[in-house]
């Protein structure tokens, strides 16, 4: 099952912008477009290379087949997010906010050095490119809409907290620490209670995202 929230969380909304707007260091191709029925989002083999320069352990020379199919599933779940999240009004994200979240992408990297390059090598400048920025305050405003849309709705009760104890954390420390002594409930109260909170998060997107498909019109343009 794929991990919804890594996916979506983490690598969120990197290509937003049209294609034209950046430097492009390869041809270019319109592979999707995802509409649902007002609107409509086109998806480009350069958003797929976006997405795979801010993965630290995705190569950007020659990425395979199953890579390439990966990232565009994501982008089209993406998409299908943009489409409800634009339905709503919100605020944008302060030049502050787009900058931790740049630096916390470059934290993943071995260095700074290492990201910028990533970033030259799919037509951007540097991290104060105006193009990149724009993508990471897109992708600051979607979080905003799915913490909203999903987290903020999610009510776990003490009895949650100890039917997840006793049922699922205990056995998942055991085997990911074997030897050391599992933590009483009250001591991992609120590890518990943020794991059975994205555990249901991730539940309630993959079922939002399933209806979402059967809404919208996915085009194939050109296949990768």
């Amino acid at each position: 099952m794929k991990n919804f929230l890594s996916l979506i969380f983490c690598f969120l909304f990197l290509s937003f912008i049209p294609a034209a707007e950046a430097q492009q260091t390869v041809v270019d191709k319109m592979l999707i477009t995802v509409s649902d029925g007002v609107r409509t989002e086109l998806i480009t083999y350069s958003d797929v290379l976006w997405q795979l320069a801010l993965q630290p352990d995705s190569t950007l020379d020659n990425p395979g087949p199953t890579e390439l199919r990966d990232v565009l599933e994501r982008l089209t779940d993406q998409r299908l997010i943009a489409l409800e999240a634009n339905r709503l009004p919100a605020a944008a994200p302060t030049d502050a906010e787009v900058t931790e979240e740049i630096r916390r992408l470059v934290a993943a990297f071995p260095s700074a050095a290492v990201f910028e390059a990533r970033l030259r090598r799919v037509g951007f400048e540097s991290t104060d490119d105006p193009n990149f920025r724009r993508i990471i305050e897109q992708r600051l405003a979607i979080n905003k809409y799915l913490d909203f849309r999903f987290r903020s709705f999610v009510v776990v009760t003490p009895q949650d907290e100890e039917q997840f104890y006793n049922g699922t954390f205990v056995q998942e420390f055991r085997r990911g620490s074997p030897g050391v002594v599992v933590p009483t409930l009250e001591q991992s109260r609120e590890r518990v209670n943020q794991e059975l909170t994205n555990r249901r998060v991730e539940t309630d997107i993959e079922q939002f995202l399933t209806e979402a498909r059967e809404r919208a019109v996915i085009t194939t343009l050109n296949p990768l």
